[in-house]
């Protein structure tokens, strides 16, 4: 329990949090950066780490001068790109051992939804996902177990990657530092994690809607 409050504490609080680490380890922070967007984009059971909030926050220091703005997005694109790589791979070897084994902690549910956007968007998804918290780990992963053809999702992973890196870096390079926005930094964050979630609460409430009907017409 202490461990999922204090991720959320660092994730709505990622400003005050990054802004320790970079006074604490100087250029020691773009690799933890680096880290931190491999390991949420290539380790499928680390879905819960805060990548668009992180990258928001890292474009709003860097346009203090505190990171710089080039470094960051090239480097986290290397890290979105290996990360999805190395989740894709995971999958096409082991993922279908990783899923039956119980002590595996793989949600069946984030698999479950994952497919449902690789249904509907098909290869897309691995450019879609990268703006969806959770499916944007599992992504590649469900790629993997499903053996796309490797071509075909690296071309996407590295769109995929690019867009989303430049998208939320600049954003918060751009916006991070108005006035309003730094004194409602966690309301921010915020409602970028509740846009984000909104293609994966679609389904969900639209399956919902379709049981309250057939309750009603039974009525």
């Amino acid at each position: 329990m202490q461990i999922i409050l204090g991720l959320l504490d660092f994730i709505l609080h990622i400003d005050v949090h990054l802004g320790q680490i970079i006074a604490s380890y100087g250029l020691i922070t773009y690799l933890i950066l680096f880290g931190i967007i491999f390991i949420e984009t290539g380790i499928v059971f680390m879905p819960f780490l805060p990548g668009d909030s992180l990258l928001f926050a890292a474009g709003a220091f860097a346009a203090l001068g505190s990171l710089n703005i080039f470094v960051i997005i090239g480097l986290l694109i290397a890290a979105a790109v290996l990360g999805d790589t190395s989740n894709y791979w995971i999958g096409h070897f082991f993922g279908e051992k990783l899923i039956a084994n119980p002590k595996v902690p793989i949600n069946k549910e984030h698999i479950e939804e994952t497919k449902r956007f690789f249904a509907k968007y098909g290869a897309k998804t691995i450019v879609l996902a990268r703006f969806v918290p959770i499916v944007r780990t599992f992504a590649p992963f469900v790629a993997g177990v499903g053996k796309m053809h490797y071509k075909t999702f690296i071309s996407y992973n590295i769109i995929g990657g690019v867009a989303w890196v430049l998208i939320a870096s600049l954003a918060g390079y751009f916006f991070g530092n108005i006035g309003w926005v730094k004194e409602n930094f966690s309301v921010i964050i915020i409602v970028i994690i509740l846009i984000s979630v909104i293609p994966m609460m679609i389904p969900l409430i639209k399956k919902l809607l379709r049981k309250f009907k057939k309750k009603v017409e039974k009525i």
